[in-house]
This record gives structure tokens, sequence and C-alpha cells, in this order.
């Protein structure tokens, strides 16, 4: 017998890429593209507030361990920010909080803004899809290595053109990273070829995606920069997005990047980078609120169709798959990754800079979305969300079949809650399904790790770990000290102490 709906859901659950609805500060409200919950008691609701207890502490665990700094997230359902949240530290040093307005690079989302602005020229009528590269523009002398059709827009938007990674120069090495400008990336085209025929393999390609920066300025006779603010981020409210890193938040709003962890399990503080000639590919900083603001305008647009910055068809034409390799494993839209797990769709974009990691993510057919950021190079961002995906979208599920079907924790089992640990690990223990439940950390999947606990009939600090079949098993017992306190539990007769 299931001994747990909510835990049977979030099983269920366990591997789907799936955002869920995030919550949200009074000020998101009052701007363009999302707004604050409309049933702000979701967030109360005991079963969210369970999951939400969960999740923090797998990711406390995760980011320390991980010495992880800091991180944010932003979850949204349609025109609904339900819950956001910041994480740790923006400012190590400093130590000052990371937040849901908290600023970090977000590296290749950037190639997102490009396409939609490739996307509007190409509505317009200024240039298309099948259109060479080499037509649009005039400097552009790659050597075609290879036979096969031309590099078109549509291949340099699907990762499919045949182009190499990067431009001809070392801007992912540090400690500098000297990222090109616009006219070095021109001067070394001469010095680059194809890497294979155009739209026989993908190849993942910074170098196409910043000239897809230059067909939109050729297109618009715009620079990037004031193309993308005008079209594409002031009218979707997205004033805390950036195409380049805000040189006056460093050290305030912009939060501290940090090198991936090495091996004295150290994160040294990476150094400040402009993307410059690689922008429309990489440069972009922007916060999860405005994150937010992009996924509710995507959902509003395919509901309501019509046009907002982008027409509808265009935005659907996008999130269709235009690339896949033979074994499926690689798909990919017009600007937009494209994936599919237990059969849902997912659209979005990751992101991977010095000292920062990020990843957006969209799932149309249930309007739910995700944005995590933090500010540690080589840390999971995609785990993170899928832990959201699977724990709070269970509990939102269950809320909306049964509103008021919650129940609240036993107010006495609280002073059993805490983080224990022994030479042999960490238990997080829990309020859960009316009873109490043990998480061992850390761990990549919590659902996998819980174990329940009921509490044994007439031993007032005994608890039974409840077995798959809803026997009894082993006793937790909790001890307590001189002031009557929970100071220590043991199991199969061995003692973990509670340190908070």
């Amino acid at each position: 017998m299931n001994r747990d709906p909510l835990l049977a859901l979030a099983r269920r659950a366990r591997g789907r890429a799936v955002a869920l609805s995030a919550a949200v500060a009074a000020a998101l409200a009052a701007s363009p593209g999302a707004r604050s919950a409309q049933e702000p008691g979701v967030v109360q609701d005991a079963r969210f507030r369970q999951a939400e207890a969960l999740f923090e502490a797998w990711l406390d665990a995760k980011m320390a361990y991980e010495k992880i700094p800091g991180l944010s997230v932003a979850l949204v359902q349609g025109q609904d920010v339900v819950w956001a949240k910041g994480y740790g530290v923006a400012h190590r040093e400093a130590q000052v909080p990371a937040t849901p307005s908290t600023l970090y690079s977000i590296c290749s989302i950037s190639k997102l803004f490009t396409s939609i602005g490739v996307m509007q020229q190409r509505d317009e009528g200024r240039l298309r899809l099948r259109d060479p590269v080499s037509e649009r523009l005039p400097w552009y002398k790659v050597d075609q290595a290879h036979g096969g059709g031309p590099v078109t827009v549509e291949g340099v938007l699907t990762h499919s053109s045949g182009l190499p990674r990067e431009s001809a120069h070392p801007y992912w090495t540090g400690p500098d990273y000297p990222f090109p400008t616009r006219d070095e990336i021109i001067a070394g085209l001469g010095r680059q070829e194809t890497l294979y025929p155009a739209h026989q393999y993908f190849q993942y390609s910074n170098l196409g995606m910043a000239l897809a920066g230059q067909l939109v300025e050729q297109a618009s006779g715009m620079s990037y920069d004031d193309y993308v603010r005008s079209r594409i981020l002031e009218p979707l409210g997205m004033s805390d997005t950036f195409t380049d890193i805000p040189a006056e938040h460093e050290g305030g709003r912009f939060a501290t990047g940090y090198a991936r962890l090495n091996r004295a399990g150290e994160r040294p503080k990476a150094p400040i980078f402009q993307a410059r000639g690689i922008a429309p590919a990489a440069g972009f900083a922007s916060s999860v609120e405005d994150l937010a603001r992009f996924a509710s305008w995507q959902f509003r647009l395919l509901e309501g169709g019509g046009a907002e910055v982008l027409d509808a068809n265009t935005l659907r034409e996008m999130h269709r798959v235009h690339w896949v390799d033979p074994d499926f494993e690689t798909m990919w839209g017009l600007g937009f990754a494209v994936s599919r797990r237990d059969g849902e769709r997912s659209v979005g974009h990751g992101g991977s800079c010095p000292g920062f990691r990020s990843t957006f993510q969209m799932i149309p057919a249930k309007k739910l979305a995700g944005a995590v950021m933090i500010n540690a190079q080589g840390a999971n961002p995609g785990q993170v969300w899928a832990r959201m995906a699977t724990l709070f979208g269970p509990a939102l599920e269950a809320i909306a079949d049964d509103p008021e079907g919650a129940t609240e924790p036993q107010a006495e089992l609280a002073e059993y809650e805490g983080l224990y640990e022994s030479d042999w690990g960490e238990t997080a223990i829990l309020r859960w399904d009316g009873g109490l439940a043990a998480l061992r950390l850390p761990v990549d999947d919590p659902l996998d790790a819980l174990t329940e606990l009921k509490r044994d009939d007439g031993a007032d600090d005994a608890f039974r770990r409840l077995r798959e079949d809803g026997e009894p098993g082993e006793a937790h017992v909790f001890h307590r000290g001189p002031d009557g306190r929970v100071e220590r539990m043991s199991v199969h007769g061995n003692f973990s102490r509670k340190i908070r």
C-alpha cells in the first residue's frame, strides 16, 4: 500500500524535465510579462512547504559540499510567479545575500535574444533563413573546406552550419579571458575554415551566434546593443537584463563569480570579463526575476496569439525542432535547445562562463518555466532545476486537485527537526506526511534517499522506519540533553549529534 500520495506523485515524476511556478517580489507584479501569483496561498499550503523543506535540505548540502557561494531561482506558471528565492551569498568576502534580483552572467542564454532579433528581421522581410551568411555579411571569409551547401542563417541558429565552435582567439583561456572585438573576429575569419559540411552534423558554435548578432546589425541598420535594448528588452520590461556585464553593478547587485572547484577544495574568485564581439553568443547578464518576465511573455504570446515583440507563430516556429541528429540525442529549434522526456517537450538554454552557470527552461504545453543562476563555475544548474521539478511539481498538482486537502504538520514534531552528523555522514530530519522523514546527505536525488518515520507506539522519542511494504523497521531514537532539548539521534544503537 502506498502510504504517502504526495511522495508517490513525486516519485512518479522523478526525472521529468518540468519547470514550476515560482515566488515573486511586489515590484515584479507591476512589470510587463509576469505578475504575482493569483493564489498566494499556494506557497503557504502545507504540501508546498513540505516540498520546500525537502528541497532546501537537499540544496543546503549540495551548496556546502560543492562550495557553491550563491544561487538564485525563479519558477513561473503562465503569468504567475509563485515562488522565487536566493540562497547563499552574492559576494563571499562581504557575505552579501543572494536574492531573486541579484544579477549574474547568463552566458549562452544570450543566444535566445540574438535569435529573436534574427527572427524579427526575418519577419520584416530583411533576411531569409535560407540566405547564405556570405551574402548578408560581405566581409564573411570562412573557407568552405567541405562540399555541400553554404553556411546559412538557419544553419547558424540551429548550430548545424558546419562552422567551428569558436572565433580564432583563445578567449576562454584565463586568467585574462581575452574576448575579441567585432573587428578582431572579422579579421580572424580569413584564418578559419568550416569544420563540417553544412547541415550534416551538430556543432555548437559561439562563432556562429556572434555572426548572428552581426546579421541583426546588418539587416536593421542599428548597433546590436541598441537593437536588443529597444526592440526586445525594453518592450518586455526587462530592465535588469544587459547585453554586457554591467560594470556599474560590480561589487553590488552583480554577483561575484567564483571559479571551478580545484583539487584543494577551493573556489578562487574569477576575474571579471566582457565578451565584447562574442556578446551575442555569451555576453549578457540578468536576474531570475527578469527571466521570469521572459518566460511569462512567451506563455502569453503562445496562448493569446497575435504579435508582441514577435509574432506568436514565429515563436512557435522557434520552439519547434529544426535540427535533429540521427540518434535523437540532440535537437535544436531556432536558437532554442529542445528536449523531450516522459512525453513532455522542454525548450530553453543553458549558460556557462568564467565564474557562473545558469539555465532557463520552459514546458510550453504546461506553461511551466524555471530559471537557476549560480555564481560558481562548474556547478550544475540543470540538477537544481530538475529537483525543483520533481519536488514542487507533485505538490502543485496535489494542491490544484484538492485545494483544501492540506494536513498541517504536527507542531510537536518540530523539536526533532534539524541536521544530525556522525563520522559516517549527515542526516536531515524533516516533518513529512504527519510524521517525520530522514534524508541522508549529500545525495543526488532526495526522493531516493528519503526514509519515512512514524512514532513508535508507547515511546515518546522513538520512531520507526516505514518499509516499502508499510511494515515498521528499525528504530530512530532521539535523546535529550540536561536542558530537555533533543541533542542526539541513534539508529541501530549508534549516535549522530544534532548540529543545527
